[in-house]
């Protein structure tokens, strides 16, 4: 077959394939980037779809706009409000999931060959996304207050880029979020350029320890800028609900790009999550989200502190799903994967969240597992790295 040009240079997600290899009952798997379904409203889910099928049965099956069901456009607008944005419903596109919403932007702005600034280490499925229209990355180093925002200014003088791909909070992989001070300096210089903003928030409101702070769109004082944002993490992953917030110009862009690819987001999917969140505490429901995976965090960090050689390094997040560990520059994480894999522990190693090979650094994902299977799971990965580090 003939396959498109693009399909040569892009691939598999690597961590959808290492799923398949940890799909066995018995291994302790930190790769996924999956929420704990014990947080899954179920009950109150089940409670939505039967009375919206009750009362509106024939309007929930049928087609609806590209732009979303409004109700819900509005509820995320207010939500917004909330948080100091000034958003309408008219800036908001329902999307299947953040990922489908990223996917549109890049279709929407990309050439090939255009520049797309990314952190390093960077969200594989951005990556991923970007390949497939052929960006030309540069990336940015994250320091322990999120981007290094003197690197940043550098790359916007020096080049063109088109995009600046960014998740300021609880960032995948790394866990890091961008302090108040970085977030108004990244806003200054992305406001003053032509390059466009894309802040992926799908972690935002998981902060567990520290002070809540909004998006860095929040201090771009009216700038153009994309916002992303997903139900996947506070409702759950299954209803593939995201959502992309744009100005009107982009938008418009947005809408034709989307229905030409699936026409509009599942109509029962938005009208039954709508009216569970009009139904329900949805901030108490976030809380408790916050409550288990902060203790899942401490867990996980208090383990490493007592397995692992001192030689590792690891971040220490204060919210999201996801803590990120550093080797010596001389250690492949992909030979401690393959030993762990022998004691029935899994990890993503760090290779494919970059886009120049680097391989001393690996992801762990401390949301989807009970406390007592973390210390273990931690207990036989710290096993592994004295053996290869000896």
């Amino acid at each position: 077959m003939r396959f498109a040009g693009r399909m040569n240079t892009v691939h598999r997600s690597y961590i959808r394939e290492i799923l398949k290899v940890t799909a066995r009952p018995e291994v302790i798997s930190f790769a996924g980037g999956l929420p704990n379904p014990d947080s899954f409203p179920v009950a109150g889910l089940a409670a939505a779809a039967a009375e919206e099928m009750k009362e509106c049965g024939a309007q929930t099956l049928q087609y609806s706009t590209t732009e979303g069901y409004l109700p819900l456009r509005r509820w995320i607008a207010e939500r917004y409000a909330a948080q100091g944005l000034s958003v309408t419903p008219d800036e908001i596109l329902i999307t299947g999931g953040s990922q489908q919403g990223l996917d549109i932007v890049a279709k929407a702005m990309l050439d090939d060959g255009d520049g797309v600034l990314l952190e390093r280490p960077g969200y594989l499925g951005a990556i991923q996304c970007f390949s497939m229209y052929r960006a030309a990355f540069s990336t940015l180093e994250l320091t322990a207050d999120g981007v290094d925002t003197q690197a940043l200014d550098r790359a916007l003088q020096a080049g063109s880029p088109k995009l600046f791909y960014a998740v300021p909070s609880f960032q995948n992989p790394s866990g890091i979020s961008y302090t108040e001070a970085t977030r108004r300096e990244t806003a200054r210089l992305m406001a003053q350029s032509d390059c466009l903003l894309v802040e992926d928030n799908p972690y935002g409101e998981l902060r567990f320890k520290g002070q809540a702070l909004p998006p860095v769109k929040a201090y771009m004082n009216g700038a153009p800028s994309v916002l992303l944002g997903s139900f996947s993490k506070v409702v759950a992953p299954g209803l593939r609900l995201g959502w992309v917030c744009a100005p009107a110009e982009l938008m418009d862009k947005l809408v034709t790009v989307k229905q030409a690819s699936d026409l509009h987001t599942p109509t029962f999917n938005q009208r039954v999550l709508y009216r569970f969140l009009e139904q329900n505490d949805v901030d108490g429901h976030i809380a408790s989200i916050r409550s288990l995976y902060g203790r899942h965090r401490d867990v996980m960090v208090e383990a490493i502190r007592e397995h692992f050689p001192q030689q590792v390094q690891y971040t220490e997040p204060e919210g999201g799903m996801f803590l990120w560990c550093t080797l010596p520059e001389q250690c492949d994480a992909e030979v401690v994967f393959r030993k762990a894999l022998e004691r029935d522990v899994a990890f993503v190693p760090g290779r494919p969240f970059y886009v120049d090979g680097t391989a001393n650094t690996f992801r762990l994902n401390y949301s989807n597992a009970s406390e007592e299977t973390i210390r273990e799971g931690i207990a036989r990965l710290g096993a592994c790295l004295h053996e290869v580090l000896a």
